[in-house]
């Protein structure tokens, strides 16, 4: 089979994968949710409620798709697929197990970390092209709070790749052989919560949904959606917040690496990664929103000189022991 059919079918099947497993985690968030508040969740449809989540998509795509009359069409329309095409272009650099990705590049974090970073321009694309006054407050409030947490998330994401020596995602699995960097002595521990903080702020969820505040600006950016437009929108935000624990559990949680054979590895690297996710549905439905002027504080005033002493300690340590890591 030549490379460039086989590259094709791996993609088809990667994308596709990530649209099934992103559909059923809406599920698994609904359940988990119920049983922390004591409730069912969704059962009626299928055995305990497991065909849910394709009903809902046969909802979404039998409702009328409506256009604001006053929107700027081609910005309204294109922006579902400028926000979603980000979020599932960076599955394709995340090795889930040696020999089983799409690309594991050299630079697979620096590739990751940029190209996720473009789902801004989709998101204020929808404030904007709605021309609704609500949406675009919304835009405005997710490129101040998203901007001002992508330094924090960057400098996070970087610790690992001072402590292994490498930007490819697979070798900084490969370092962590000897143990895990969330087991790194405070520099680890460090490391990750604050990777935590800044993925919850990135990915606009409780306590930072700002962008949002339903008892403020209704479905924020997304008001204006219908359809199967909301649900591309819908679909990209799930995809995103995927896609980053992904990346935590492959940075600090050794990835693909545990007990028993290799063919477990993606097991593995799964289940961290719903760890991780679960992690932040559990913060999401257990606090407060808080208000803007204390989110900026957060960033500017703690996380963001937080992660850079944690970086520039994680350069002395490497350095002081004369370098280190894979390269």
């Amino acid at each position: 089979m030549a490379p460039a059919v086989r590259d094709l079918i791996a993609a088809f099947v990667l994308l596709n994968g990530v649209i099934g497993a992103v559909t059923y985690v809406t599920l698994l968030e609904r359940k988990f949710t119920a049983r922390m508040q004591s409730r069912i969740g969704p059962y009626r449809v299928g055995p305990h409620g497991l065909l849910q989540p394709i009903a809902d998509a046969l909802k979404l795509m039998m409702k009328e798709d409506v256009v604001p009359a006053m929107s700027d069409r081609w910005v309204y329309n294109l922006a579902p697929l400028a926000f979603l095409l980000p979020c599932v272009l960076v599955f394709g650099t995340i090795p889930f197990a040696p020999g089983l990705g799409l690309a594991d590049l050299n630079i697979g974090l620096l590739f990751f970390l940029a190209v996720s970073a473009l789902e801004i321009v989709g998101l204020f694309m929808g404030g904007w092209g709605s021309n609704n006054k609500y949406a675009l407050l919304s835009a405005m409030r997710a490129v101040n709070q998203i901007i001002s947490y992508d330094l924090p998330f960057i400098f996070a994401a970087l610790i690992p790749v001072v402590l292994s020596g490498t930007l490819r995602l697979g070798g900084i699995v490969e370092a962590q052989q000897g143990g895990w960097y969330v087991a790194y002595p405070v520099i680890g521990q460090l490391g990750f919560l604050a990777y935590l903080v800044a993925m919850l702020a990135a990915e606009n969820r409780v306590p930072f949904d700002i962008l949002e505040a339903e008892s403020e600006l209704v479905a924020g950016f997304r008001v204006e959606y219908s359809g199967m437009k909301f649900a591309l929108i819908q679909l990209a935000e799930y995809a995103h917040v995927i896609a980053t624990s992904y990346l935590g559990a492959l940075l600090f949680l050794g990835g693909w690496l545990g007990p028993g054979p290799g063919w477990l590895g993606a097991v593995w690297f799964t289940l961290k990664a719903l760890a991780v996710f679960l992690l932040v549905t559990w913060v999401r439905w257990s606090f407060v929103r808080i208000r803007v002027d204390q989110i900026l504080a957060i960033s500017w005033k703690l996380l963001l000189p937080v992660t850079l002493m944690l970086l520039l300690a994680a350069a002395f340590v490497v350095a002081y022991q004369g370098g280190g890591g894979v390269a």
